[in-house]
């Protein structure tokens, strides 16, 4: 039963131009690309038959196959990462059973959210996309509204059922809580974890759907299923210890450095 990562990539990003080659210096200082950090993430899943870069970049393909990765280059025309994926799976010329989306502005994505994403998607039978979730603690939901007070589009948050199907996504910090929580504690608040899994049928079919209301408004391309009536499946992981943040803006570039830093990243 394989499953295969595809890590959407492009050059023109609005926000941040260039973004996969920009570089990161981890815990020994080597400045290694976003895009690589990424595929060597992806690299450390169990249970992976292939990993591949989507790019309809030049600069990009050379880039990453410099560094060993294998690439599909894909139409301009995409207008994110989920059609981008679609398009490189539809190339590949076997149906994989899953189909992940790891986006490449997520570099410290650990192995294990991955991990549990695909054994939750296979155990929801019904589900057509499956992300993960993240409980934020009191200090990462004081980052999250923090950006949103500067005006940065930052994080997303999730917000979802008992039985952990999704509600709505959103780049604003929901559910609102009146209560004030410590650095460390729990708080009812979920981080979007920006990756997907994807049955190969429901993937197929969202390009053609065209672009929901809802997702043009909040800029974020998962809209499109819920909108369409899809089932996806919210599946908390667990930090252990790892710290967690995207690279939405060229201020996030340190945060992460740091963060790199003090886990030891190299």
């Amino acid at each position: 039963m394989s499953v295969v990562i595809v890590i959407p990539a492009r050059h023109a990003s609005t926000r941040y131009p260039g973004k996969p080659l920009v570089e990161l210096r981890g815990a020994t200082g080597e400045g290694l690309s976003l895009i690589r950090r990424s595929w060597e993430a992806a690299q450390q899943v169990e249970g992976i038959e292939r990993v591949i870069v989507a790019t309809d970049d030049d600069r990009i393909r050379d880039h990453a196959e410099g560094f060993g990765a294998e690439v599909a280059m894909t139409s301009p025309h995409a207008r994110n990462g989920t059609e981008r994926c679609a398009e490189a799976v539809a190339g590949l010329g076997f149906a994989p059973e899953i189909v992940v989306n790891l986006q490449g502005d997520a570099p410290l994505t650990p192995a294990w959210f991955i991990e549990s994403l695909v054994t939750g998607l296979r155990a929801d039978a019904e589900a057509d996309v499956a992300t993960p979730v993240l409980r934020c603690s009191g200090a990462m939901r004081s980052d999250l509204i923090a950006d949103r007070v500067a005006g940065r589009v930052g994080g997303t948050t999730a917000v979802f059922g008992h039985d952990g199907r999704a509600l709505y996504f959103s780049k604003e910090v929901i559910p609102f809580a009146a209560a004030d929580f410590g650095p460390s504690d729990p708080t009812p608040v979920y981080h979007h974890v920006g990756v997907y899994a994807y049955r190969p049928p429901a993937l197929a079919e969202y390009p053609g759907w065209g672009e929901g209301r809802l997702e043009v408004l909040e800029g974020l391309e998962q809209l499109r299923f819920l909108e369409r009536g899809r089932k996806v499946l919210c599946v908390e992981v667990e930090a252990r210890g790892r710290e967690f943040w995207e690279l939405n803006n060229p201020s996030d570039v340190p945060k992460l450095e740091a963060m790199m830093q003090r886990m030891g990243i190299a």
